[in-house]
């Protein structure tokens, strides 16, 4: 075998690793949101009926310096007030790009994956599980 052939599939191997490591990544990101999912149901179902009640949300521009309308309701997670979850149990972030057309209008957040620790890869001290902001919210 050649060095040209012998890089050649060098390559291939190396495509071929990575792409099974973003699948296995996939897979595991999509089993934590399923799980995720099922805690922030019962969190919405026991939060609807026992309190705290829903709250206006409100997103923030990435530098903060501005508050934005959303049409949402629900209740914070974290005491920034950067992630949300709805009356229907969809998560959210609520940070958006600074505009002008946002602050007379509102903006409208999409829905993401909910993850099973907020803010993980972030800063010491930032990244909070799930479950622990759903029961501080509980908890009032």
């Amino acid at each position: 075998m050649s060095s040209e052939d012998a890089a050649a599939r060098w390559r291939e191997e190396r495509r071929e690793s990575a792409f099974a490591h973003a699948e296995a990544l996939a897979r595991r990101q999509q089993a934590e949101s399923a799980q995720a999912r099922v805690l922030i149901a019962a969190f919405v179902a026991r939060a609807s009926a026992d309190g705290p009640p829903a709250v206006p949300l409100r997103a923030r521009s990435y530098d903060g310096r501005h508050r934005y309308r959303t049409s949402l309701e629900g209740w914070y997670l974290r005491r920034d007030e950067s992630v949300a979850i709805d009356r229907e149990g969809r998560f959210y972030v609520l940070s958006t790009p600074t505009s002008m057309r946002a602050l007379l209008r509102g903006v409208d957040p999409v829905p993401q994956d909910p993850p099973l620790v907020l803010g993980a890869g972030g800063k010491d001290g930032e990244s909070l599980d799930l479950v622990q902001a759903l029961d501080r919210v509980l908890a009032g």
